[in-house]
């Protein structure tokens, strides 16, 4: 198919598709003529992909490219797909770190008996989120923090167990769908919140009912 085609097939400006090649987001086409170069279904794969990490994933185009670097690059070893994921998706992503709260945040770690490596730029990250609400708001202390952690723990879980066979599909179901299930997680989240506060709203006006009788 024709640049013209392809955008029609995706839904994609030919512009948009310009850059993505002179960025090298995607393959060149097959030169038919000087001109004129030739693409194929592995193009139109590339394409929705890239506008799914930025759409519904929310990524930057830096971001896009380092995911697609680690797609393309060379077999990793299946207990390294999920760190080679989060890599490709760590944005620079500004904090204060506060040597006080990270050391809060290693040591719930640790007592969760997480095994991360020292140094790891997430434990400086979750202290700077875990200072953030201390300042800012009452989400009930350690007792919250844990049942999140825990939480987090069933979700790990069912990631890994989406992992297929295959290296290759493993590692950009690590990549992909970390990116794209953060976000169905954070809309299941408000959901669930919806349908808590109903369910809480009934029960207490159920009460009330009950003590006017």
């Amino acid at each position: 198919m024709k640049l013209s085609e392809l955008s029609t097939e995706t839904g994609v400006s030919t512009a948009s598709l310009k850059y993505y090649l002179r960025e090298s987001l995607l393959a060149p086409g097959e030169p038919v003529t000087r001109t004129q170069s030739e693409y194929g279904p592995a193009h139109v794969e590339r394409v929705r992909l890239i506008r799914a990490l930025v759409d519904s994933g929310g990524l930057s185009l830096a971001q896009v490219r380092r995911v697609i670097d680690a797609l393309d690059s060379p077999t990793v070893p299946r207990h390294e797909l999920l760190g080679v994921a989060q890599e490709a998706l760590m944005e620079a992503e500004r904090f204060d770190e506060d040597a006080e709260w990270t050391t809060l945040a290693t040591a719930f770690v640790e007592q969760r008996g997480w095994r991360i490596e020292d140094g790891d730029v997430l434990l400086p990250q979750l202290g700077a989120q875990l200072k953030a609400l201390a300042d800012t708001c009452d989400v009930g202390g350690r007792e919250t923090l844990e049942r999140w952690a825990d939480a987090a723990e069933i979700v790990a879980a069912s990631d890994l167990d989406t992992l297929t066979g295959d290296d290759a599909q493993a590692l950009r179901t690590a990549i992909v769908g970390t990116v794209l299930s953060d976000k169905v997680l954070q809309t299941l989240r408000r959901l669930a919140q919806q349908n808590r506060t109903a369910q809480l709203y009934e029960a207490a006006r159920g009460s009330d009912g009950d003590s006017d009788q």
